[in-house]
């Protein structure tokens, strides 16, 4: 099937949730020649570090997007606010829709459905009635959100595709002494996803929607 597969949209509710949860993914399937879209519904602005400006997340993430390989113009950075999605799912799904007929997707990448952030769960729950009957659906890892995951599907990763991942990763420079930006701590979880394939390194996703 992702042989077949041409074109993906990743749904990133705030900017870097994308690359944590599916950046070496993203890599090799960039890697493989596959036309792959990347949606951030939300530059985080209340949330940023005192002292910085309020639109840093949003340059750091075409800065990230730029090292993973996604070409400007795929990147998409819509202005919800962040904690609020749950008051604008209407909207939210009114956007997905535009999306599913502008670029009509056969693999669509979300948060899992047992994310429990609120603005992540939105993103879910809108995607899948957006894409359901289109799409491919896979819910990618945030185990810092996660209060149970199955992993259904796993994506081995060459070296080269974890670290750029943790490239693209450390342009949020802002978010650094976040916990889940810790590099130890990515990179022992692609280890641990490998070990269970006995690979190197590896992602993986629950399967939400699967169309073939």
């Amino acid at each position: 099937m992702l042989m077949n597969l041409k074109k993906v949209l990743v749904l990133s509710p705030h900017t870097d949730d994308g690359e944590l949860g599916a950046g070496g993914t993203i890599a090799r399937l960039l890697e493989e020649g596959k036309d792959l879209y990347y949606v951030a519904f939300s530059g985080c602005e209340t949330s940023v570090p005192n002292g910085l400006p309020k639109d840093i997340l949003r340059k750091e993430c075409m800065k990230s997007t730029k090292v993973m390989g996604i070409p400007p113009e795929k990147v998409t950075l819509l202005f919800y606010q962040v904690r609020t999605f749950p008051d604008h799912r209407q909207q939210i799904l009114e956007d997905l829709v535009k999306l599913k007929n502008q670029l009509n997707p056969e693999l669509v990448l979300v948060p899992s459905s047992q994310d429990v952030h609120q603005d992540h769960g939105t993103i879910y729950h809108e995607a899948l009635r957006a894409f359901k009957r289109e799409a491919s659906i896979w819910g990618y890892e945030l185990p810092w959100n996660n209060v149970s995951f199955t992993t259904e599907i796993f994506v081995r990763l060459k070296p080269e595709h974890l670290e750029k991942k943790l490239l693209a990763l450390k342009e949020y420079a802002s978010q650094k002494e976040r916990g889940y930006m810790n590099e130890k701590n990515t990179r022992s979880l692609c280890c641990t996803r490998g070990a269970q394939l006995d690979t190197e390194y590896a992602e993986t996703f629950e399967l939400i929607r699967l169309i073939y």
